[in-house]
């Protein structure tokens, strides 16, 4: 028999997996989630597979359809607005705590992170330019070292990436994301938390405003 600590590596690999699906649109938003090409896929069994559309139905990122299987969640205008409000406040925070107790070694490992975005940026590489990007918030989040805050975050964090990926980032948008990351490091070397925190609430606000527009340009199906 398999051990516990094999069935729980798959279940959470599985979960990982789908999810991913989901956010590289894989799995659109409102498609039925195909199981028998998932366990072929996977390489496992039906019950595992459900027991993982099970825990995403739960975070949301799947729906559970009566006697139907299960198909993916569509992202609404509405809880864009409300995801996006609260990680702004979420992110503030985490800017202004950071700030306060960022060392040169924090300072430095952003400011690499933030060179490689750039990097990625430079050549268009939007899905590694997207990771960067996540990896800088987290840093950000990281040298503010208050747990609770880290785990509502993270709550939030699948949510917002999936909202993110929604939206097709348009050449402007995109250059001026850039140049708010810009502000946002020159922010944290200064140790400015002020600063930091206003500026993080605004970027996140200037992202809901493409990502609902994305949303709401959508066309409709009946």
């Amino acid at each position: 028999m398999p051990s516990d600590s094999n069935v729980n590596s798959l279940h959470d690999s599985l979960v990982r997996d789908i999810r991913e699906m989901v956010l590289d649109g894989t799995l659109a938003p409102g498609q039925r989630v195909p199981e028998r090409f998932l366990t072929e896929q996977f390489g496992v069994s039906r019950t595992p597979l459900r027991e993982a559309i099970r825990a995403l139905a739960s975070e949301g990122t799947l729906e559970l359809l009566p006697n139907r299987g299960a198909r993916v969640t569509k992202v609404s205008a509405k809880e864009v607005d409300e995801l996006f409000e609260v990680m702004g406040v979420l992110e503030a925070l985490s800017g202004e705590l950071a700030a306060k107790k960022a060392t040169n070694s924090d300072i430095a490992e952003v400011k690499a992170l933030h060179y490689q975005m750039v990097l990625h940026f430079t050549r268009k590489e939007l899905i590694a330019y997207f990771h960067l990007n996540q990896r800088i918030h987290e840093k950000i989040l990281e040298i503010a070292g208050n747990e609770i805050l880290m785990n509502m975050y993270q709550t939030l964090a699948f949510r917002i990436r999936r909202a993110r990926y929604v939206a097709n980032i348009s050449e402007t948008r995109w250059s001026t994301a850039v140049k708010e990351h810009e502000e946002l490091l020159a922010a944290l070397e200064s140790r400015d938390g002020e600063k930091l925190g206003h500026l993080l609430r605004r970027h996140l606000a200037n992202t809901c405003e493409i990502v609902r527009k994305a949303i709401e340009d959508r066309p409709t199906s009946h």
